[in-house]
């Protein structure tokens, strides 16, 4: 009797606080209004207060990003263009388009202008909206202009709105490991190690108008959702075929919204989905307790990886195929299916940070702060227990659905669904380290919730036949004590080093840069196209409002041989070969940044300059040394000699310690 006592408390403190067992918790209506309505009353305060914390944490986390930036960048010191330099790298671009927006007379005329630019890249008419993925700024131009803000900064708004969806983000990882645990302490637990490994679970601080930035919240509010929606006590078979809907609703939503995108269609996760329904209508036949059904159930996820591939290869051979060849020839080159590679722009790729495979610095950093390791803990203790429900059913023992009681915590739906899913992520992280972002939420939700979660800890003490004390008391415990020291260790190391970065004044004040926006803004003709490397030409289009001959875009064939021709102003090729390129695409300036043309040294060899070499076939190797060999100099290095045949094509118009400004001659004296 006190065994079963204590497993009902147990069952009640694990679902007391869980947001959505509302009818679980409540006791049968009875004859005792008063304790009735006492414990309901106890109920909503439970959930009053956890849906406080999270709004709490939400609203510190947007005022602790909002500081940030201001100390980074002392943006509200600033005028409009240096704010505009300060979204940095290939996120300028997106920016730019919704000031264009915005400039915009009509809302509806602004989005024509994005759906048919020619105001932007010289000879191409480009779909912005499409090539890319642009539907954050139409949405938020389109509530700028609904709220009538006019007397607000546009810039702050689009920070606002950035910040406020982080503030989202840290409020759906909350409730996803209060979802799963049963307790906020979970939920304070999974934002506090999201916190202190901000550099490696957001690139909020790096550029505000990247895709993550808007993707990921949707994403994670998407999680939580699902996460309360497998949990939610219903018939296995009608969960499976509602996420079945609601992924091909999804689908299909995102190739209308991206204007057919056959991407979507060759996607490996509707091949695994048509796979899965398929598998699962030959499982249906097939009488339930026999031997054919419990060699079914084993074969069961060999028929959807077969059925997947053969759905996939199917597809893909009745779409038409997209330009997406160099990512496809970078991938064979990442695994090997590829050897000795000259192609500059897979090569280049290549060298991104998000295709490099994930450092040691961020599993070292994960590890101080105690994640890693308590991760490690939780997913071998619930992929232990889903193993053993497998060899369970498999054997067709009576499995409990009372998992908080009988150890079986990896039997739950939940938990199969984020330990698997963290691992996939994980896999995938390690190989490409861009991934990391989409991984380390799923780290500190998996490692809160587990060690959170008197469920875990009362699986581990069912398998160690723990008889000394009681182990449903010892895991209501350790339940609460564990996070406690855990967050007391954090709050002693890293608070501190938090309020150090918010009280230092760090200014970042880029005055080449801003000189050189200024000069193109006040000297070069409204018409003039300048070309450069790309992430520098979309700063050039945000700041200035010229054409440019490349944008960073990386989902487009023709897009990327222009940014591969663009690069070759720091190659070893003839001032007329450069000049017959920059023509072509109607260049009117040139922009040479000594960074890159002067470049020695950085992570991987990756410099651009060996890259253009080994495209080029100017790569010689003699003796075991490798070294650059071609008649002609390197461009961006002859240029400033100023001596024939250079001067003839091109005119030194400005020059700084950081860029060198070139006009592009029109009419030309060819000389020897």
């Amino acid at each position: 009797m006190e065994d079963a006592g204590l497993h009902g408390e147990l069952r009640q403190r694990a679902r007391a606080c869980s947001p959505e067992s509302q009818d679980s918790t409540r006791p049968e209506e009875g004859n005792n209004n008063e304790v009735h309505n006492g414990f309901d009353l106890q109920w909503y305060l439970k959930i009053l207060v956890g849906c406080l914390l999270m709004l709490i944490i939400g609203i510190m986390y947007v005022v602790y990003l909002s500081i940030f930036h201001e100390r980074k960048f002392w943006f509200s010191s600033r005028k409009d263009i240096d704010r505009e330099i300060t979204f940095q790298g290939d996120g300028a671009i997106y920016y730019s388009f919704y000031k264009d927006m915005l400039r915009a007379p009509t809302f509806e005329r602004g989005i024509i202008e994005l759906l048919y630019n020619n105001k932007t890249v010289p000879m191409r008419t480009l779909n912005i909206i499409r090539q890319l993925a642009l539907y954050p700024e139409v949405f938020a131009a389109l509530l700028y202009k609904l709220l009538g803000r006019q007397d607000m900064d546009p810039a702050y708004f689009y920070l606002g709105m950035v910040f406020g969806l982080q503030g989202i983000y840290i409020g759906s990882l909350f409730v996803t490991s209060w979802i799963m645990s049963g307790t906020w302490l979970a939920g304070l637990l999974t934002t506090a190690w999201f916190i202190i490994n901000r550099t490696d679970t957001t690139r909020i601080a790096d550029s505000i108008p990247l895709r993550e930035n808007w993707a990921l919240p949707c994403f994670a509010a998407q999680v939580a959702g699902f996460t309360g929606f497998i949990r939610h006590n219903r018939s296995q078979n009608v969960k499976v075929n509602e996420i079945h809907k609601m992924y091909l609703a999804a689908l299909s939503f995102g190739y209308l919204l991206q204007f057919q995108n056959s991407k979507l269609l060759t996607s490996p996760l509707l091949s695994l989905i048509l796979a899965s329904m398929l598998a699962k209508s030959l499982q249906a036949i097939v009488r339930p307790g026999t031997f054919k059904a419990k060699v079914g159930k084993m074969m069961y996820f060999c028929l959807i990886f077969t059925f997947s591939l053969s759905i996939h290869f199917l597809i893909g051979a009745l779409v038409t195929k997209t330009g997406d060849d160099q990512i496809l020839k970078s991938l064979e080159v990442k695994f090997g299916l590829k050897m000795n590679n000259r192609n500059f722009t897979v090569n280049w790729l290549l060298c991104h940070e998000s295709f490099q495979p994930l450092s040691q610095d961020c599993l070292l950093r994960l590890t101080q702060s105690s994640l890693l390791p308590f991760y490690i803990l939780v997913s071998i203790v619930c992929l232990v227990s889903m193993c053993r429900g497998l060899l369970k059913e498999f054997r067709g023992d009576p499995v409990s659905h009372n998992t908080s009681e009988d150890g079986s915590v990896g039997q739950r739906p939940e938990v199969v669904y984020h330990v698997v899913q963290s691992l996939i992520l994980g896999v995938l992280a390690m190989t490409f380290e861009g991934l990391k972002y989409l991984w380390t939420p799923y780290v500190c939700v998996l490692a809160a919730s587990g060690v959170c979660s008197p469920a875990l800890w009362l699986t581990v003490f069912k398998w160690s036949r723990l008889r000394a004390v009681n182990a449903v008391v010892l895991a209501l415990l350790l339940s609460a004590i564990v996070p406690a020291v855990i967050g007391f260790s954090l709050w002693r190391e890293f608070l501190p080093r938090i309020v150090d970065e918010l009280t230092d004044l760090e200014e970042r004040y880029e005055s080449d840069t801003v000189e050189v926006m200024n000069w193109i803004q006040t000297q070069a003709p409204a018409t003039a196209v300048f070309a450069g490397s790309p992430a520098l030409m979309g700063a050039i289009k945000l700041c200035t409002g010229r054409m440019v001959t490349s944008l960073p875009v990386y989902n487009d064939e023709e897009m990327m041989k222009r940014n591969e021709d663009m690069y070759q102003l720091y190659s070893m090729r003839s001032a007329e070969d450069i000049y017959k390129i920059l023509t072509t695409y109607k260049a009117s300036y040139v922009v040479l940044e000594e960074s890159i043309c002067n470049e020695l040294f950085k992570m991987n060899n990756c410099i651009v300059k060996d890259l253009l070499d080994i495209g080029n076939g100017h790569v010689v190797i003699e003796d075991d040394n490798i070294f650059a060999s071609s008649k002609y100099g390197r461009f961006c290095q002859e240029i400033k000699m100023n001596y024939s045949p250079y001067v003839n094509y091109f005119t030194r118009v400005y020059w700084s310690r950081s860029y060198f400004i070139y006009k592009i001659n029109t009419v030309i004296s060819f000389q020897s």
